[in-house]
C-alpha cells in the first residue's frame, strides 16, 4: 500500500510521562487515546476506535476535551487478558483464531453531516498485511451499539517489526496516551489531509471490511501468499484481493459430469499473412522470383529458420521442399524443381530486420503493443464455469509454420497449415450464445458435451492428433483432476507392499507372460519408467517405455563396478530424452532377463509377450485407477517427502533450507529421467554469479577492516559517537555476511541444476501439500518455493494442507 509523502516510514512511541500526561491536559497537543492490543481485530475494526468527534453543536475544542475527558476511562475487566494472551502467544501456526469483537458500528443512526475535526495521532502499529497502519484523519463518530458476536480471524500475522516496550503502567492501565518521539516527517504531518491523501491512507483491509471472514462470519484461510511479510508486499495485497474460488469446499458434481454452465468466446485465430513488400523476393538459380501468395508464405517460414541447425538437416529440406512445391503453381513447381538453387536471403533479412524493429520499440509502442494483447487475452482468454470466470490455458489457435518435432522426428520440415474455423469444433454449454466464427467463415461443429473439459478441438495436418483448448491449470477442472492424481497416489501407499510382494511371486511363474508382467512392475516400480505405448515407428520419433523396450536397449553384467547383476538402460525416452542408468537388480529378476533376449535379435521386444494394453488390465485388477503414472506419481511424492526429511536441518538459514528442497526437488528429477539442455547463457549467467560473490568477499574484507580499526579507536578513546558508528559498522558487516551466504547458495544451487528440470516433477508429480506442510513446518515462505502462477495452481492445496501432512 502506498504511503502519503508526509507519514514517516516508522513511528516509535514512548509512554509518556505522569507530568507529560497531566500537561497534555492543559494543551491543545494532538493526542489518541488506544488499546494497546496486538491482535489483528483492534487494529483493522473501526468500532474500536473511541471517537467523540463530530458531534453535532460542539466545537473542535470542546470535541478535544471530551476525548480528552474519556482517556481516563478504564476498558471492561476482561481486557487485560485479552491484551496479555495477544502479546505472549507466538504466531505459531497460520490458522485463524477466534477473536472476540466488542462493538459494532451503525452507521444508518449517525449524523449524515458531522462536524469536521482536526486530525488527531494514534498509535503506528502494523496492520494484518504487516504494512503500517496510515494516518488519517478521524472519522464523524457514529452511533456505537456494544454487541458481543465470536467471528473469525485472518490468518496471524507476524508482529511489527518495532515493537514498544513494555512499562509498568502497561501493566495497570487499560487504556493509555501514546506520544510518538519527533522526526521532521511528523512535524511536517500536522496539516489536515486532503480528502485525496485520506482515500490514500486507508487500508485496503479497512476499504473491503464487509468482505473480510470477519464481517462475514465464515472461517478464514490461509491465502497462497500469506506465508510472511517481504519486499513487494503491496503487490501480494492486490494478488490476495482477486477473488478466488474454492470449489475445493463446494459438493462435487454426479460421476462424470465436469461442469454445468460452460461460456466462452472460442478460439482466436492467428492474423492473416501480409504479403512481402516490392524488392523482396527469392532468387533462384540467380534470378528474382515472385511467387504467389501460398508459396511466399510458405518460403518465408524456411526462410526465418535459415540461422537454425535445422534447415542443415536433409530431412528437414526434404519434408519442407515436398510441402512446399504442394503450395506452388503449376508455373512455379515446373520452374523450382531444386532448393539448392533457392536463395531465401532477402527474405531472411526481411523478417530479421523486423525482428530487429519489434526490439526496438520504443516504450510507449510496447506499452500499446501490450494494451492490444491485453484487450485480445480479455475477451478470449477466460470462460464462465459454473458462473464463475476462468482463465483459458491456450485460447489461440497455433499459428502455420514449419514442424520441428523432438529429436530425429521424420516428419521434421513438413508445413503446419493454418488452422480455420471450419476446422473446429466448439464445446459450449445449452442455452448460451454460441461464439461468433471470424467473418465469412462457420464452424466445423457444435456440441454440448459436459462430460469433456475442452472448449474447442480440430485436428492437425501433421501427425493427426487432435488438439484442444483447455482451461487454465489454475481452473477448477484441473485442479480437481491434480487432487484427485494424488489421492490415488496416497491410495497407493496402503498396498503398494502387497503389489511389490506379488510381482517378486510372479518372477517364478510358470506362464511367460506372467513373467514379463512381474519384471516390467519392478522397472516401473523401482526406475519410474513409463509404460511406453504402441505406435508407427515410420510416423514417429524413435522413442521407447518399458513395455516397448527392446533388446538393444539393455546390457546385462553378472558384475560391474562392483556390483552384481547390473542392468545398463540405453535408450531414448519421452520427448527424445537419453535414458542412461546402470542399476543393480535382484537376482531372480535378473534371470528371467537373461531368459526374455535369448535367442532374440537386437532389434526384437524384450518384452514380446507384453503390451501397454495388457499392463493396464493388470494394473486395474489390482486396484482401481491404478496406471503406470500413479506409481511414477506415488514414487515421486514419497521420495520428496523422505528426502526432505533427510536434508532438512532445523539451525540451517532459510536460504540452506531452500537449498535443501532443491536438492529433494533433484533427486526426484533424476529418478524421473527430468533432463534438460544447458541454457545457451548458462555459464555467462554463472560467471556473471561468482563475480558477486567475489565483490562481496571483497566488501566484507574492507568492511571488517573498518570494524577493527574502530574497536581500536572505542577503547581508546571511549567516545559515544565513535561506539555507535561501531554498532552501525558490526551489523553492515552481518548484513554482508548473509547476503554473501544467500549469493553462494544461489550459485552452487545454479550450478547442480544445469543439466536439471526441477520444474516438470513439481508441477506434475510431487504432491504440492508435502512442499506447503515442509514450508509451514520450517518457516519457509511458500513464494520461496511456488511462484504466483504455481501458487494460483495449487491453491487448493495451499488452503487445505498444514504442518503435519504427510504424504
Amino acid at each position: 500500500m502506498q504511503q502519503s509523502h508526509r507519514q514517516p516510514k516508522d513511528h516509535v512511541w514512548t509512554v509518556p510521562s505522569q507530568r507529560t500526561r497531566r500537561r497534555s491536559t492543559n494543551t491543545n497537543t494532538r493526542t489518541k487515546t488506544t488499546i494497546t492490543t496486538n491482535t489483528p481485530a483492534a487494529n483493522q475494526n473501526p468500532s474500536n476506535r473511541s471517537t467523540v468527534a463530530g458531534q453535532t453543536g460542539k466545537s473542535p475544542l470542546q470535541s478535544r476535551r471530551n476525548q480528552l475527558r474519556l482517556s481516563r476511562v478504564k476498558a471492561p475487566k476482561e481486557a487485560p487478558a485479552v491484551v496479555a494472551a495477544a502479546q505472549m502467544t507466538p504466531p505459531t501456526s497460520s490458522r485463524p483464531h477466534p477473536l472476540p469483537v466488542k462493538e459494532e458500528v451503525n452507521r444508518s443512526t449517525a449524523d449524515p453531516k458531522p462536524k469536521v475535526v482536526p486530525m488527531v495521532k494514534r498509535e503506528s502499529s502494523a496492520d494484518e498485511n504487516g504494512g503500517p497502519l496510515a494516518k488519517k484523519k478521524s472519522q464523524p463518530a457514529p452511533t456505537v451499539k456494544a454487541k458481543e458476536e465470536p467471528v473469525t480471524a485472518s490468518p496471524s500475522k507476524p508482529p511489527s517489526a518495532r515493537k514498544r516496550k513494555k512499562s509498568p503502567s502497561d501493566l495497570n492501565d487499560d487504556v493509555e496516551d501514546f506520544t510518538p518521539k519527533k522526526s521532521k516527517m511528523a512535524s511536517k504531518s500536522k496539516a489536515t489531509p486532503t480528502p485525496k491523501a485520506k482515500a490514500k491512507a486507508t487500508p485496503t483491509s479497512e476499504k473491503k471490511e464487509s468482505k473480510s471472514p470477519r464481517a462475514t462470519g465464515k472461517k478464514a484461510t490461509p491465502k497462497s501468499t500469506e506465508a510472511s511479510p517481504q519486499k513487494g508486499g503491496g503487490r501480494r495485497k492486490k494478488e490476495e484481493a482477486q477473488e478466488v474460488w474454492k470449489w475445493w469446499l463446494e459438493d462435487k458434481h454426479p460421476e462424470g459430469v465436469k461442469w454445468v454452465t460452460l461460456e466462452h468466446k472460442g478460439p482466436y485465430f492467428a492474423p492473416a499473412y501480409e504479403r512481402l513488400p516490392r524488392g523482396v523476393q527469392l532468387m533462384y538459380n540467380g534470378n528474382q522470383m515472385e511467387l504467389s501468395e501460398g508459396a511466399e508464405e510458405a518460403a518465408g517460414f524456411f526462410a526465418k529458420m535459415l540461422d537454425h541447425d535445422y534447415t542443415k538437416k536433409d530431412i528437414f529440406c526434404d519434408n519442407f521442399f515436398a510441402d512446399w512445391r504442394k503450395e506452388m503453381t503449376r508455373e512455379e513447381a515446373a520452374r523450382i524443381k531444386d532448393l539448392q538453387k533457392c536463395d531465401f536471403t532477402q527474405i531472411h533479412e526481411h523478417y530479421k530486420e523486423r525482428s530487429e524493429a519489434r526490439k526496438a520499440m520504443t516504450k510507449e509502442e510496447k506499452k500499446k503493443l501490450k494494451e492490444e494483447n491485453d484487450k485480445i487475452a480479455e475477451e478470449y482468454g477466460w470462460a464462465v464455469v459454473d458462473g464463475h470466470r476462468q482463465k483459458i490455458g491456450n485460447f489461440k489457435t497455433e499459428p502455420p509454420g514449419l514442424f520441428r518435432g523432438r529429436g530425429d522426428h521424420p516428419k521434421q520440415g513438413r508445413i503446419k497449415r493454418r488452422i480455420e474455423a471450419e476446422d473446429v469444433t466448439i464445446n459450449i454449454g445449452k442455452g448460451v450464445s454460441v461464439p461468433e466464427p471470424p467473418e465469412g467463415h462457420q464452424w466445423k461443429s457444435v456440441q454440448h458435451d459436459n462430460k469433456v473439459t475442452w472448449l474447442a478441438s480440430w485436428t492437425e495436418n501433421i501427425q493427426g492428433a487432435i488438439k484442444y483448448v483447455m482451461l487454465n491449470p489454475t481452473s477448477k477442472i484441473k485442479g480437481e483432476k491434480d487432487w484427485q492424481k494424488y489421492e490415488t497416489s496416497r491410495k497407493l501407499k496402503t498396498k503398494v507392499d502387497d503389489l511389490r510382494t506379488q510381482y517378486a511371486e510372479d518372477w517364478k511363474s510358470k506362464e511367460m507372460k506372467v513373467r514379463q508382467i512381474g519384471v516390467a512392475m519392478y522397472f516401473i516400480d523401482k526406475l519410474a519408467l513409463r509404460a511406453g505405448n504402441e505406435k508407427d515407428s515410420d510416423e514417429t520419433a524413435d522413442t521407447v517405455g518399458c513395455c516397448s523396450l527392446r533388446v538393444e536397449h539393455i546390457t546385462l553384467h553378472e558384475e560391474l563396478d562392483g556390483k552384481e547383476f547390473v542392468v545398463e538402460f540405453d535408450f531414448l525416452g519421452k520427448d527424445s530424452i537419453r535414458y542412461y542408468n546402470r542399476v543393480p537388480v535382484e537376482k531372480q529378476a535378473f534371470k528371467n532377463l537373461k531368459l526374455f533376449v535369448k535367442d532374440k535379435q537386437p532389434s526384437d521386444d524384450l518384452f514380446d509377450r507384453l503390451t501397454t494394453t495388457v499392463l493396464n488390465k493388470y494394473l486395474q485388477e489390482q486396484m482401481e485407477g491404478l496406471t503406470a503414472k500413479v506409481f511414477r506419481t506415488y514414487n515421486a511424492s514419497i521420495t520428496l517427502q523422505e528426502q526432505l526429511e533427510e536434508l532438512t536441518v532445523e539451525e540451517e538459514t532459510v536460504p540452506s533450507k531452500i537449498l535443501s528442497y532443491n536438492r529433494a526437488n533433484r533427486a526426484v528429477a533424476i529418478l524421473c529421467n527430468h533432463q534438460r539442455a544447458p541454457p545457451k547463457t548458462f555459464d555467462q549467467q554463472l560467471s556473471n554469479l561468482q563475480g558477486k560473490v567475489s565483490a562481496k568477499e571483497e566488501t566484507i574484507l574492507e568492511v571488517k577492516a573498518e570494524v577493527k580499526a574502530l574497536k581500536k579507536e572505542a577503547k581508546a578513546s571511549r567516545d559515544p559517537k565513535v561506539v555507535k558508528k561501531l554498532e552501525s559498522k558490526k551489523k553492515r558487516l552481518g548484513q554482508l555476511e548473509e547476503q554473501l551466504q544467500k549469493l553462494e547458495v544461489q550459485a552452487t544451487d545454479k550450478q547442480e541444476n544445469k543439466e536439471i528440470a526441477l520444474g516438470t516433477s513439481k508441477l506434475n508429480y510431487l504432491d504440492p501439500r508435502i512442499s506447503v506442510a515442509w514450508c509451514r513446518k520450517w518457516d519457509v515462505q511458500i513464494e520461496k518455493i511456488y511462484n504466483k502462477t504455481q501458487r494460483e495452481k495449487f491453491a487448493w492445496a495451499i488452503d487445505m494442507a498444514d504442518e503435519d501432512f504427510v504424504f
